[in-house]
């Protein structure tokens, strides 16, 4: 019987194929941060080619194309990106919690091809940037209550607050615990989290909203988990010393399992422990 191929698949391949090489070809015309742009076409390509339907790879052409045409770039450097890549291939299709919009949410919604991810965002005016153009992108706009300038205070407070310790950890309807994200849509406590990657809120200045709130959550989620396995969670910019020591002080460094650039991915296990760390 004569190998037939699928015409669709073969077409479809040959596309991504052809994009890719135009977002390198357009990248070096274009800006200096053409290998950025170069590898992050690869790995969408790669995606695009495991697509199990038109339409995965239609979307994500389109995603290919928006890189190829864009003059912005990712926040994270290829290599951070290239970890939390690898870990969603071999996670996904996963449940993925992203805290921060930017320009790369669409590169993480296409790269967990056949999953659920989700973005929180605390700026109206960047949320509309970003989602407006691109309605494949799933996102709320969320408030938070904190600010940069109580991070030594909030650490304090965690130690006072009943609610906040290990032993009566939670987040919806925790309105004693200021770290607890408990203003979420309930889609977010709904659904139980694969990986969660934590690079927002965007600013560090004094008023702003500041990553403790998230990190406390984030570890809160990963220790609740019911379903088997690990949480992963992924931090950036850990050269700033509020990601640092809250980082050390919920994610612990025990679950510390990789470190690329400023981003670090944790693995936590669901647990009743007594203490965080």
């Amino acid at each position: 019987m004569p190998f037939k191929i699928d015409q669709t698949w073969f077409l479809g391949i040959l596309t991504v194929g052809f994009i890719g090489g135009a977002v390198c070809i357009m990248a070096f015309i274009q800006t200096a941060t053409a290998p950025i742009l170069c590898k992050t076409a690869g790995m969408l390509a790669a995606a695009a080619a495991a697509g199990n339907s038109s339409s995965s790879r239609a979307h994500l052409v389109d995603v290919i194309l928006h890189y190829a045409t864009s003059r912005l770039t990712p926040q994270q450097s290829v290599q951070e990106i290239r970890m939390s890549m690898e870990v969603v291939r071999k996670v996904g299709p996963a449940n993925f919690l992203v805290f921060g919009l930017g320009y790369d949410s669409l590169m993480w919604a296409a790269l967990n091809l056949g999953g659920t991810t989700l973005f929180l965002e605390d700026d109206p005016k960047f949320y509309d940037a970003i989602t407006g153009p691109n309605p494949n992108i799933t996102a709320h706009l969320v408030k938070y209550t904190t600010k940069m300038s109580e991070a030594g205070e909030l650490v304090q407070h965690f130690r006072n607050e009943a609610e906040c310790s290990a032993t009566r950890s939670f987040l919806r309807g925790n309105r004693r615990c200021r770290l607890a994200l408990h203003m979420l849509p309930d889609e977010v406590y709904d659904v139980e989290w694969d990986l969660i990657l934590i690079d927002g809120p965007k600013d560090s200045y004094s008023g702003a909203p500041g990553r403790m709130a998230p990190i406390y959550s984030a570890a809160v989620m990963a220790r609740n988990r019911k379903r088997s396995g690990v949480t992963h969670v992924f931090l950036h910019d850990v050269h700033r010393k509020v990601e640092k020591v809250y980082a050390e002080l919920f994610l612990c460094r025990k679950y510390l399992v990789d470190a690329v650039g400023n981003l670090w991915h944790f693995q936590i296990p669901p647990t009743s422990n007594t203490h965080f760390c």
